[in-house]
């Protein structure tokens, strides 16, 4: 008999349990599943449920009060493209005008009542459906936010987004005082909107390096000259010597080549926030049109990676706020 068999035969005699064997550490599938899905705050979800509504109605108001021009019989609308063309997913007619500034009103309603948490089941599934059919209407003018705006309405419409700090969790307390709210939400409902972030800087930052970025010094120098010029961009221009703008250059690069590091660990994160806010704002108030483009994306910022203490504290939450 073995020293171990005797060894159990002795404990099982003097009625000892047999120590309990150490569980083995999680495989890299559990980590990744429990980083996952493990509870988020769900300030995070409350502040992109309020601002990311905001900045797409900014970028789509310019054109909701002239619907009857934009995707109504008023204006001019590219014909139906022949075969199959991926620039044409599917075609939308020219709406009659009457049902254009339908379409125009209740996506700036939907899109408020989004905001504000009013109703937000069928509010969140209108405002999503509506613009993912602006998106495919406005084939001469569908930029970024007509696009990642369509993307973002229908992951709202999938979350407990207004579960707190909205209309309806005010209903909900009118109706029963004594309900508990929330304060954390599945963490799969926030870290959508995080990988959604790290991995649009790092897909950018590949597109620079597979452009011409690598091989040029006035990258950033060169698109203060186009027809997004405004005068801050003027004066930048003529203010900033040459060296400055290849070092903006530089820190963009690092930036977005490296969001997925720097979102991933605490003592960068702040850090990285703070300057890809500032690169936002200078894209902002640097090109025109293309600064809701960058309130968009600095929405998504705050809310997705500030420190959780400050995001309560903005959205007047009373709980004391854990480690985030």
């Amino acid at each position: 008999m073995g020293r171990q068999a005797r060894e159990k035969r002795d404990r099982r005699a003097r009625g000892e349990v047999a120590p309990a064997r150490p569980a083995p550490p999680p495989t890299w599938t559990e980590q990744a599943a429990a980083w996952l899905w493990n509870p988020q705050p769900i300030a995070r979800l409350v502040a992109i449920r309020i601002l990311v509504p905001l900045a797409i109605l900014g970028f789509m108001s310019s054109r909701l009060i002239h619907a009857d021009d934009w995707i109504g019989r008023s204006g001019f609308h590219v014909p139906a493209l022949p075969g199959d063309d991926y620039r044409q997913p599917l075609y939308v007619p020219a709406l009659p005008n009457g049902l254009a500034w339908t379409i125009a009103l209740a996506t700036f309603v939907s899109g408020l009542a989004v905001a504000a948490g009013a109703f937000m089941r069928a509010s969140s599934v209108v405002f999503a459906t509506l613009l993912v059919f602006l998106a495919l209407a406005d084939r001469l003018a569908a930029f970024t936010v007509s696009k990642l705006g369509a993307v973002l309405a229908i992951a709202i419409a999938c979350t407990p987004a207004a579960a707190r700090v909205s209309v309806d969790a005010w209903r909900r307390r009118r109706a029963d005082p004594r309900a508990p709210e929330p304060t954390e939400v599945s963490g799969g409902n926030v870290r959508f909107f995080q990988l959604l972030l790290a991995v649009m800087y790092f897909s950018t930052g590949v597109g620079k390096v597979r452009g011409d970025w690598l091989d040029r010094t006035d990258a950033v120098y060169s698109n203060l000259h186009d027809s997004y010029q405004t005068a801050i961009s003027f004066l930048m221009a003529s203010r900033i010597p040459g060296w400055g703008w290849t070092g903006f250059q530089w820190l963009v690069l690092t930036l977005e080549l490296g969001a997925p590091v720097w979102f991933a660990f605490r003592a960068t994160r702040l850090p990285a926030v703070v300057l890809l806010l500032g690169m936002h704002a200078i894209i902002g108030l640097g090109f025109g049109p293309v600064i809701w483009f960058a309130i968009l994306m600095a929405s998504l910022l705050v809310a997705c990676f500030t420190p959780r203490p400050w995001l309560e504290r903005a959205l007047k939450m009373s709980e004391p706020a854990g480690p985030d």
